[in-house]
């Protein structure tokens, strides 16, 4: 998609950013992350040692000047309260600035949220308290960077109803999104969710341009829309329902070309769906050079983070021991203790003991490795004992008959697991 101008003659003013109110949604279970989200909703899944993927939505909104927030959460959803509370309560209510989380009140249903669309519908009376022009809506389980402000310039400059944030993807990846059509003045003519057969776009039919789920809308069109929606039968998602309907009603329905704020050659967005694409963009982080960088100082992601002691390895006794950490990210607490890492990431307070191998995992807060102990190509969720002499992922059928292994061979242990002892070996 050719990159349009980012309307250069709009001020956003500090007046019309405080008429506008973000929407996140954050409920979602993300079934095929389990076990990592057997505790906890996939927003609230760690995501590059002390950070949760929440944090990359949340941080583009605070760095985009957008700080009127609710989160909407349904799922498992204590671990993300907690963490929105402990991290993400540094704006100023006196100023009009709020990262709210709401969980179903069942206020306008007697159910639960069922679709995107509903979950904003049953939370109206929220919305509409707040008096907006401009509603945003984003996902809370994507990882990017963006700046909303621009989109924002642009959706002013054109005089539209809605603007939907879109992405060229290889075709056979579209499957997984709603997939538009657009003229030349980026209005949206043609919309197919989830197609079988993607269509391809016309200067390139091996790709696609799709949805990435970032909305912008006037309220009083949102605030129509989402009533009639309810009103009527359906599965009451954007995608599916809301999008097709303003299309139908001659909305003026605008694509805006994301923009990665990193200037990366190739736009970076993911959405972590399998414990293989998790593991992928997490071990992107640790290479030279990664597709996400998490040093861009320009546009910090911001976290809560438990006051820990600095990272450190202890005891060097060559031939012996050696507390040796390589190609890794080490967060504040970890301790390598006389033991062997390369290609990994640990988390806060990870603790490896004497002798132990730990190669290409991400070993999340508090894990614990015995002596001995050897690990590769695993996900050990937070609070974990590893046992001495215990070994993970040099057995994959051992391994699948206590944990669950990916499609591609990633072993994944749940939060806080109990592993049984291995009885020492002679010598050890």
């Amino acid at each position: 998609m050719e990159r349009t101008s980012i309307a250069p003659n709009v001020t956003l003013s500090p007046r019309l950013l405080a008429r506008t109110v973000t929407v996140i949604l954050a409920g979602g279970k993300g079934e095929r992350l389990w076990p990592l989200t057997q505790h906890r909703s996939k927003p609230s899944v760690p995501f590059g040692g002390k950070y949760r993927i929440i944090d990359f939505t949340l941080s583009n909104c605070i760095n985009s000047g957008f700080r009127r927030i609710y989160v909407l959460t349904q799922y498992k959803s204590q671990s993300l309260h907690e963490h929105l509370q402990h991290g993400w309560q540094f704006l100023s209510p006196q100023l009009g600035e709020f990262i709210t989380a709401v969980p179903p009140q069942l206020l306008k249903q007697d159910r639960w949220y069922e679709g995107t669309a509903d979950a904003i519908y049953q939370n109206l009376v929220h919305l509409e308290s707040q008096d907006p022009h401009f509603v945003v809506v984003l996902s809370g389980d994507h990882i990017y960077r963006m700046d909303y402000s621009s989109m924002m310039r642009f959706h002013l400059e054109h005089g539209a109803d809605v603007t939907i944030s879109a992405m060229p993807v290889p075709r056979q990846e579209a499957t997984r999104f709603g997939v538009m059509g657009i003229n030349d003045k980026r209005q949206i003519t043609d919309w197919v969710e989830k197609p079988k057969i993607p269509p391809g776009m016309p200067e390139n039919p091996e790709l696609s341009l799709a949805n990435m789920g970032i909305y912008l809308f006037n309220a009083d069109v949102l605030f129509r829309f989402l009533r009639q929606d309810a009103a009527s039968d359906g599965s009451h998602d954007f995608g599916r329902d809301v999008i097709p309907n303003m299309l139908n009603a001659g909305m003026k329905v605008l694509a805006f070309p994301f923009t990665d704020e990193s200037n990366a050659t190739i736009p970076y967005w993911r959405d972590i769906g399998t414990l293989d694409s998790y593991y992928e963009a997490t071990m992107d982080l640790i290479s030279v050079t990664p597709h996400f960088n998490l040093y861009d100082r320009s546009w910090p992601v911001w976290t809560y983070q438990v006051q820990r002691g600095p990272a450190k390895t202890v005891f060097n006794d060559i031939g012996f021991r050696q507390g040796l950490v390589v190609d890794s990210l080490i967060c504040d607490g970890a301790i390598v203790s006389g033991a062997s890492v390369a290609r990994s990431i640990l988390g806060p307070g990870v603790r490896i003991h004497s002798f132990s191998q730990v190669t290409d995992c991400i070993l999340m807060d508090g894990v614990e490795v015995g002596r001995h102990a050897r690990i590769r190509r695993a996900i050990v969720d937070k609070d974990v004992v590893i046992p001495p002499f215990t070994e993970i992922g040099y057995d994959l059928v051992e391994d699948a008959k206590r944990f669950t292994v990916s499609e591609g061979g990633i072993v994944a242990i749940p939060k806080g697991a109990v592993l049984p002892e291995i009885p020492a070996k002679k010598g050890g």
